[in-house]
Formats: C-alpha cells, sequence, structure tokens
C-alpha cells in the first residue's frame, strides 16, 4: 500500500513537471463564429491596448494562445466587436467561453486562481446586467408605444433602475475590498464612478500598495488615488493662478476669507450647461452672504467659452487655461470628468465636492442661514 501510495506522488509530480511554467495558455471557443475568423490578443498594462499576437478560428469556433507573463497582468483576447478581459501569468491554463452573439459579452472563464476570482465577478455583473437590460428594453418598448410620455416613463422606471445600480456597485466593492491582492479585486474597483466611490477608491489604493510589484497599471493608479487623497474633504484647497476672462491673473488665494463655489466646466458639456441655472440660482441666493464662484472653463476656443457665459448668466470671476483636460489646474486637480466642484471654506480649505441642483442649496442653506 506504501510503496503504491509512493507510485502515484511521483507519478503526480511527473505529471507537474510537464507543465511549461513558462508561458500561459488560453484555449478559446466563441459560439456564433464567422468561419475562419480573426481573434486577437492584447496586452494591456500601457495606457493603450498594445497587440500580440492573432489566430484564425477553426470551424467550431476554437482558437488557442500561448503567451509569456513572468507577473501576473491583464490581457484582453478580441472577435469582430467583443472584447473579453484575462488575467493571466505563466503557468496558467486558462479556458474561455463566449457567445459572440450575446450583446452582453457574458463569457466564462477558468482554469487559474485569477481566471476564478474573474468568473465570480463576472457572475455579480451578469447578475446585474440582465436585470438592467431588462429595465432598458421596458423602456424603448414603452417609448416606441408612446413616444410622448418619453420623460414620464424614464421616471416612472428610474428607482428600478438606480435601484439595481446600487445593488451592482455594492456587490463590486465588496468583491473588491475582499480581494486586495487579486488583480481582479483590483480589476473590480476600476469599475466604480470615482465621482461616487472617491473615497473607497483611495483607501483602497492604501491597502493594495506593493501587492501586484511594479504592474503598471496599479502602480498608476496608487499614484493618481493617492494625488486624489490630497483632494479630501477637509484637505487645504490646492493653490493656483490663470488668465481670467477678461486677461488679468487671477488665483484662489483672491477669494481667502469667502466660501467659494470652484466650478470646472466648458461650453461643450451638456451636463455643466444644464448645471448652470442651479449653480446662477445659488450664487444670487447667497452672494451677499460670504459666497461666490470660480468657474475654471476647459474650453480650448475662447468665443465659445465667452459666448457660454453670457448666453446662461454666469456673472462671477472665470478663469481657463484653454487646454482642455490637460490644463496645469485641471490636472492639479484630478479632473477627469466635468461638471466637477469644490466648495472651499474662508480658511482655503475643502467642505464639499461635486454638490449638484437641491444638493448645493442644502449646503449653503445650512452653512451660510
Amino acid at each position: 500500500m506504501m510503496r503504491k501510495l509512493g507510485y502515484v506522488l511521483v507519478a503526480g509530480l511527473a505529471f507537474s513537471a510537464c507543465k511549461d511554467s513558462s508561458k500561459f495558455v488560453i484555449n478559446g471557443k466563441f459560439a456564433n463564429a464567422a468561419p475562419q475568423g480573426k481573434v486577437y490578443l492584447f496586452a494591456l498594462d500601457k495606457a493603450n491596448p498594445v497587440a500580440l499576437d492573432s489566430t484564425v478560428l477553426s470551424d467550431k469556433g476554437e482558437f488557442k494562445f500561448n503567451h509569456a507573463a513572468p507577473e501576473v497582468n491583464f490581457f484582453k483576447v478580441s472577435a469582430g466587436h467583443n472584447e473579453y478581459m484575462i488575467i493571466a501569468k505563466n503557468g496558467d491554463d486558462i479556458k474561455l467561453d463566449a457567445d459572440l452573439n450575446d450583446k452582453t459579452m457574458h463569457y466564462k472563464v477558468s482554469g487559474a486562481e485569477e481566471a476564478d476570482k474573474l468568473e465570480t465577478l463576472n457572475a455579480i455583473k451578469n447578475k446585474y446586467m440582465t436585470k438592467i437590460n431588462a429595465i432598458q428594453q421596458k423602456f424603448d418598448d414603452q417609448v416606441a408605444k408612446q413616444p410622448e410620455k418619453r420623460e414620464a416613463i424614464m421616471e416612472s422606471l428610474r428607482p428600478e433602475y438606480t435601484q439595481e445600480m446600487e445593488g451592482l456597485n455594492k456587490e463590486i466593492l465588496k468583491f473588491a475590498q475582499e480581494n486586495t491582492k487579486s488583480l481582479a479585486g483590483f480589476y473590480a474597483i476600476n469599475l466604480l464612478n470615482p465621482a461616487d466611490f472617491e473615497k473607497e477608491m483611495v483607501a483602497y489604493a492604501d491597502q493594495i500598495k506593493g501587492n501586484f510589484g511594479s504592474n503598471p497599471a496599479v502602480t498608476e493608479f496608487v499614484t493618481r488615488m493617492s494625488k486624489l487623497k490630497a483632494l479630501q474633504v477637509g484637505q487645504p484647497a490646492p493653490a493656483f493662478t490663470m488668465t481670467s476672462i477678461d486677461g488679468k491673473q487671477v488665483s484662489l488665494s483672491d477669494f481667502k476669507g469667502k466660501y467659494v463655489l470652484l466650478d470646472f466646466w466648458a461650453s461643450w458639456c451638456q451636463p455643466c450647461r444644464q448645471e448652470n441655472p442651479n449653480v446662477v440660482k445659488a450664487y444670487n441666493k447667497f452672494k451677499d452672504k460670504n459666497f461666490t464662484v470660480f468657474g475654471v472653463s476647459l474650453d480650448k476656443d475662447v468665443a465659445a467659452w465667452k459666448q457660454a457665459v453670457t448666453a446662461d448668466h454666469l456673472t462671477w470671476t472665470h478663469g481657463s487655461e484653454l487646454k482642455d483636460f490637460e490644463g496645469p489646474t485641471v490636472r492639479l486637480y484630478q479632473i477627469e470628468a466635468i461638471p466637477s466642484s469644490f466648495i472651499i471654506d474662508p480658511q482655503g480649505k475643502i467642505v464639499a465636492k461635486n454638490l449638484r441642483g437641491g444638493q448645493l442649496e442644502d449646503f449653503l442653506n445650512k452653512t451660510l442661514l
């Protein structure tokens, strides 16, 4: 019996030794694939995807990739308009299955620890996206029958949609927080909207420092969150100076002693233009109560900027570096989407962020009245 057990152990070791640990393997199969269609493998550890390999699908929609990845990293398999995220490292033997006609691009991936975790995350996403897509279909069907009631239909379905989105985000955040040593967890945290989960993402970055070596995506995320940490509520607002709309130099420090809404916007940004009436209302109500607005435009076109200021009746101080998202101040404040805003107190400290509509007026009512 002991001899037999020893043989089994040796045989098992021999089998393991045959596994190629110098590369990873992806064996995939696509349903509804075009005959002899192309499939591509990309690396995702840089700003833009980098093509690594390509092959032709078999008549059964099967394909295989072999590639080296000394450290666990992100990859993407692409066929037609469909793209599938993969996490792999040398020694992994991964299986990928998908239906190219599935508009949700749901796929199954297994065969390695990270692949299994990614499959768990995909199951979470698919559970909620199935419900969200059903709500979208319900909306489309109802609008097709009663196009004149589009807005009313949207409002009637909004609570259901919001509930599912909140459930999805909650489970994604939970998955990320429970998998701080997995790239699948890192992938999950990046599915969240930074504007809504900034605090959680900053805390997550602190947790994962050093967990993934020099992985470029992780390094960039940790660096970005470190800068964002300096822009949290309670931190001093970074100082800056820029050219005003009338060609003079204007600094944030010029407003010290007042509450100031630092509002990042642009003439071409429709959500910004839609929010402007709320800012105008707040400014007119509180401008005599130690409150003002400093608008920072991301416009490149001076004429368009000035025209929007006049058209929207924005009668406060305005400045711009005319460099879109590449302006020094825009980058200093880590602006990745607009509208974005900060409320700064008379001592120069950030006391609120991204308040919209009634939220802005409520805050000012509590603070200034």
